[in-house]
């Protein structure tokens, strides 16, 4: 049986980051909504409480059960956390004189204590919240303060529970991860969660799970359903059929070689060319919205057509992660929109779904891959969009719009790669504009198209900063683009940030 920690969600923002910091530390970790503990399952060493965007006084706070492991299994409470089991305790969280917010610097209380263990005086430490803990209950005893805040962690005497009313999982807090890794370590967890393990553990469970049975998977050329198929073939070999379906929209030349790198995995591949039959679909259609959904429905269409022309397939696998699945639920634990890649196909094909990833995030599938001994171009891939160019193509979506943003987008990418900036950028690629606009070429008037180049820096995409590319690189991209890309005589560089922007324009 696997050992986890368990953090229970109240809405932070920073709960993913909290488990990627414990999964950094090979320790397996799983996020559940704040009601939903597994109170009886023995493979719990310690839980942490997150945030939350409410205040513990609130009528509408998220509230749980602490008696369900309060006492019965190490507790780390933080902000809200922390601040919830004073409330329930019969402490008092007041509001704060001012908002507390930024960059502080922690002090220990004589004696010192082990969740401390290892951090010196005056290490800084992230405040990020409205209300402060005013008075301690009884048993409830102060470890550390900070010049505004006499109470910024406590420990529950008898008890291995604490408190922090600052944020160790993020950068700011400079001893962060130390604290994280006392606490762990004062949960007994054995740190044996490596991708090596992962793998040894996920092949097993598959060949358990499968069987003898058939496995249709889609991929699409990105690193989750890379990794899912990879890890699947190692469990079932020549029972996993993957589908491989070019609509069209797709980078220049990325069909030829992404099938090149799935040959070389060893991977039975079938690649679809469906370029033709989208764009008969797309004729005419300008809403971003309306587009995505005949993207989307025809991909399904095609992959069901090839699936059934298959015999005996029962399971369809995808490459949903971790995220995903928490993105699925609310912290009531409502569903607010289904993870699954190919939406409809399960139920209308009659598969059973398997999804070797769920376990894991993106930085984690990565290091599986590489375990896996997948080519580094998979690994390291941009985030690329489902309805790929058709959602960066503004307007109506047409062949000759195709060519002109696959060049363009083809100069740009192999410029990053060639200047070593690929890997310094989270995600890039062009955007072909719904405007013209007029132009000198020669000693002739134009009136040509324009390209956007966007290029953002990002841990996660949830927010993004564009990328200061250097204007050497920028000069020599736009002239190449404007020289070698016909239809196009203008080229702009987007400066937006996420938010209010988006990454992609559509």
């Amino acid at each position: 049986m696997q050992e986890k920690l368990i953090i229970l969600d109240f809405g932070s923002q920073t709960t993913q980051l909290i488990g990627r910091r414990v999964r950094e530390m090979s320790t397996y970790c799983e996020i559940v909504p704040y009601n939903k503990f597994p109170a009886n399952d023995d493979s719990v060493k310690g839980v942490i409480l997150s945030g939350s965007p409410f205040s513990v006084y609130d009528a509408s706070a998220f509230k749980a059960t602490l008696s369900d492991f309060r006492g019965k299994i190490p507790v780390l409470g933080i902000c809200y956390g922390a601040q919830l089991m004073v409330h329930d305790a019969g402490g008092a969280v007041e509001p704060a004189g001012m908002r507390e917010y930024g960059r502080a610097n922690l002090q220990h209380m004589a004696g010192g204590d082990e969740l401390l263990q290892g951090i010196a005086n005056g290490s800084q430490v992230w405040m990020s919240h409205g209300d402060t803990i005013t008075t301690l209950p009884q048993g409830f005893h102060a470890i550390a303060s900070t010049k505004e805040v006499p109470n910024a962690a406590y420990r529950i005497a008898g008890e291995q529970t604490w408190g922090v009313q600052f944020h160790p999982e993020v950068f700011h807090t400079e001893d962060g991860p130390a604290m994280l890794q006392n606490f762990i370590r004062i949960c007994g967890c054995r740190q044996d969660w490596t991708p090596a393990s992962f793998i040894s553990t996920t092949v097993a469970a598959l060949k358990q799970q499968l069987g003898s049975d058939k496995v249709v998977l889609a991929l699409s050329g990105g690193v989750d359903s890379s990794v899912a198929a990879a890890l699947l073939n190692r469990a079932v070999g020549k029972n996993l059929t993957c589908i491989f379906v070019d609509n069209g929209l797709l980078r220049k030349n990325e069909l030829e070689a992404v099938m090149e790198s799935y040959a070389h995995m060893g991977l039975n591949v079938i690649g679809v060319n469906a370029k033709e039959r989208f764009y008969a679909n797309l004729k005419g259609v300008s809403e971003p919205e309306k587009k995505r959904k005949i993207i989307g429905k025809g991909f399904i269409d095609i992959f069901e057509e090839e699936a059934h022309k298959l015999q005996g397939v029962r399971w369809l696998a995808q490459g949903t992660i971790y995220p995903d699945i928490i993105e699925s639920l609310s912290i009531t634990g409502t569903t607010i929109k289904s993870h699954h890649n190919v939406g409809g196909l399960p139920e209308k094909m009659h598969l059973k779904v398997v999804e070797p990833l769920r376990l894991l995030f993106k930085d984690e599938v990565r290091r599986v891959g590489r375990e896996l001994g997948l080519d580094e171009a998979l690994i390291t891939r941009h985030p690329f969009p489902g309805p790929g160019l058709g959602v960066r193509i503004l307007g109506e979506v047409t062949p000759e719009k195709v060519r002109m943003l696959q060049e363009a987008d083809h100069i740009f990418i192999q410029g990053l790669r060639s200047d070593d900036l690929y890997h310094k950028v989270w995600q890039a690629g062009a955007i072909l504009l719904p405007v013209q606009s007029v132009g000198v070429m020669g000693d002739e008037r134009t009136y040509e198209n324009a390209i956007a180049l966007r290029a953002v820096l990002s841990t996660d995409g949830m927010t993004a900063d564009w990328a200061q590319l250097p204007y050497p690189f920028l000069a020599r991209i736009s002239n190449e683009i404007i020289n070698k890309v016909k239809g196009v005589n203008r080229v702009v560089y987007d400066i937006s940030s996420k938010p209010p922007a988006t990454i992609e324009w559509e």
